[in-house]
């Protein structure tokens, strides 16, 4: 079913009409009504695939500032309907000015790859530690070891393309060793690395769609913290692309997204009979496994973690609008450098 987790309105029923009703969204199939939301209930609005919006809509989310943003099946952001960016325009100057910069870029770069790296290393050392059989402890703890070095070479890293070659080594190591981390399902689930536009297996396609979901968040917290989300530092620019939000969420891809796909196959919530292949080789999710995978996603982010830094109780979904403001902090110049979210 339609519904609304955590401040956000998901509608996925292909054929679906959502329309407005005074200061109330509704979601109508075949002329009957499934779900009416007071618009003060909301923060955005995610709709998949073939869904029609009518104009009243729209403008009832721009008028009360909840974003609506549009994607395919799959998961891919399509295009996003937001009100007027608020906030301060000398931050914004100030970010414009930094992304001109290699060695600024560079100076916000490798803390976030720093981030991203430790807490897939983390990600690893977890699985290692309850892993049952002797190879999949030798995969992991190798995985770890390279992860530690690939850590260790980083402060090293001197320009952007040095930064991003020493990512992108760290995960194809990861992604080399992530069928390990697989206590069931394996055969069903196993990976020979991350593909994408379009996903070739089931744990891609379930990979690709929660990087959407957590995509969608950060552009959401950067916003909120008064940044541009398309201007970032470690990914460039390009059009249509929301740069700085792919930077943010960086860190949290093992964090979140990676660690959710694994217990959803792991706890066997999700199982092969789910996912559909396509012509020329693409898989996605159907409908009920894609359901299941987003209220797991909205429960992932009801969870409580102390945020390192700060030292303070805070659950998940909150982590990128914490991590946008620190970055706002030091876009600003009040703290000398980024500080990533990691967590053990």
């Amino acid at each position: 079913m339609d519904g609304i987790r955590q401040n956000t309105l998901y509608v996925m029923t292909q054929g679906a009409y959502l329309h407005r009703d005074h200061l109330t969204l509704k979601v109508e199939v075949e002329k009957r009504d499934l779900l009416s939301v007071p618009i003060h209930h909301l923060n955005s609005v995610a709709v998949f695939g073939s869904v029609m919006v009518s104009p009243g809509a729209m403008e009832l989310c721009v008028e009360n500032g909840a974003a609506m943003t549009f994607l395919s099946m799959n998961g891919r952001i399509m295009a996003r309907v937001d009100a007027p960016q608020s906030g301060n325009v000398l931050l914004r100057r100030e970010q414009f000015r930094r992304a001109d910069k290699e060695a600024d870029c560079a100076a916000i770069a490798k803390p976030i790859v720093a981030g991203k790296i430790q807490n897939a290393r983390n990600l690893i050392l977890r699985g290692a530690r309850e892993a049952k059989e002797a190879d999949d402890v030798r995969v992991l703890d190798d995985a770890a070891a390279a992860l530690a070095a690939a850590l260790k070479r980083l402060p090293g890293a001197d320009n952007l393309d040095s930064i991003r070659g020493c990512e992108g080594e760290a995960a194809r190591t990861y992604f080399g060793a992530i069928n390990s981390l697989m206590r069931q399902q394996r055969r069903e689930f196993e990976i020979a690395g991350r593909n994408r536009r379009p996903p070739l297996d089931p744990t891609n396609a379930l990979l690709s769609f929660v990087y959407a979901l957590l995509a969608h968040d950060c552009v959401a917290a950067l916003t909120a913290a008064g940044l541009d989300p398309n201007v970032g530092f470690l990914h460039a620019d390009r059009p249509g692309r929301p740069s700085l939000a792919l930077d943010l969420m960086e860190e949290f891809r093992p964090l979140i997204a990676d660690r959710l796909v694994l217990t959803l196959i792991n706890r066997k919530e999700v199982g092969p009979e789910g996912f559909i292949k396509r012509e020329g080789g693409a898989v996605e999710m159907d409908e009920k496994t894609r359901r299941a995978v987003v209220s797991a996603y909205q429960q992932r982010k009801q969870e409580e973690v102390t945020h390192p830094l700060l030292d303070q109780t805070a659950i998940v979904g909150l982590l990128p609008h914490l991590q946008a403001k620190l970055l706002a902090r030091h876009i600003r110049g009040d703290i000398p450098e980024y500080p990533p979210c990691v967590l053990r």
